[in-house]
């Protein structure tokens, strides 16, 4: 996995300025030096960006902020991972350099998901603890659809937005996307249709795409060799969590081992299989308990959980107390 580091610009920090976002009052309120702004490329752990972004929900008042942060998409390219996929030559070439490179760039996970009529996007933070502030989840999807609209040159029509947030207003995301819009969903998700995987892309490159790969598969290559192992199961568990039981085999196959090999490569290391898997169901479950009106039963059933009360008997194990009893505590 990555190391926690989430690298921001000056670049940023202007772009947030002129947008009328008070940078200095927000690096206060996230407890972050004003020292950041100065610096030529700063790094933030995960915390420290959540911080950052949950100071920003806090000290602006324009609710519109994520998504005009993200639609600069739309005319600035801000990392060699997203100049390799507006490169492409389709919009499904482009989603997929970004499943494949994104976490070269931070600790963030992006997953392609094919249906027979949708292509579902999702995003995942892999070193959070908590559920990701709002407002980036806005300006993420906002950059995505811009990438996708900038590439293809033409208005898309998205088939939904799916939020792991309670049910809000939704009229400026719906103004935005101009699509349905769900919440309480198991994982943050932009979904398209999957014809429009095969739309070509304007700003295709097949120069600068030559130059930009070989950069990236050699990085994704010393990435994955120093990936501890233990990371990269988690990270298998963590995009299977939509309901269903991943089992070790499933596991080990995505990985390119057996079974045993797997087993016992995680015991070399201090760990198991089931020790890992607990381990994701916990947090998940804290995220989605604190984050959605998703009944226990729902929760339960996405985590893998044949049983309610066999969920209900692991959380109290992690917590001291019932699903439902922890979710009313922390709701205050």
């Amino acid at each position: 996995m990555r190391a926690d580091q989430i690298p921001l610009s000056r670049g940023a920090f202007a772009r947030m300025a002129t947008l009328d976002l008070d940078v200095p009052a927000v690096l206060d309120h996230a407890g972050l030096p004003r020292a950041l702004m100065s610096e030529a490329r700063p790094m933030l752990t995960t915390a420290q960006f959540f911080a950052f972004w949950h100071a920003v929900e806090a000290v602006c008042r324009d609710p519109s902020l994520g998504l005009r942060l993200g639609d600069g998409t739309r005319s600035e390219v801000y990392d060699m991972v997203t100049a390799a996929a507006l490169h492409s030559g389709t919009l499904g070439g482009a989603l997929d350099k970004l499943a494949r490179y994104k976490r070269l760039t931070c600790p963030e996970d992006v997953v392609v998901e094919l249906g027979r009529d949708e292509a579902a996007v999702s995003m995942r933070w892999m070193l959070a603890e908590g559920h990701t502030p709002r407002l980036l989840v806005d300006a993420m999807f906002a950059s995505n659809f811009a990438l996708a609209e900038r590439g293809t040159g033409r208005a898309l029509h998205l088939r939904r937005i799916e939020l792991t947030r309670r049910p809000a207003d939704g009229t400026l995301l719906h103004a935005h996307f101009r699509c349905e819009l769900r919440f309480n969903a198991p994982q943050d998700r932009i979904v398209y249709a999957r014809s429009d995987l095969d739309l070509p892309f304007v700003t295709q490159d097949d120069g600068h795409l030559a130059d930009l790969l070989p950069v990236l598969e050699g990085s994704l290559r010393e990435q994955t060799a120093a990936t501890p192992l233990r990371d990269k199961v988690w990270n298998v568990l963590s995009r299977g969590m939509r309901g269903g039981h991943l089992r070790m085999a499933q596991v080990a196959e995505a990985l390119h081992l057996s079974p045993r090999t797997l087993q016992r490569r995680l015991g070399e290391v201090g760990t198991s299989y089931q020790q890992v898997l607990d381990q994701v169901r916990h947090q998940l479950a804290r995220r989605l308990l604190d984050a959605t009106d998703l009944d226990v039963g729902e929760i339960a059933f996405l985590l893998g959980f044949e049983e309610l009360n066999s969920f209900n008997r692991a959380f109290r194990q992690w917590e001291g107390a019932t699903p439902a009893r922890w979710r009313t505590t922390i709701a205050g």
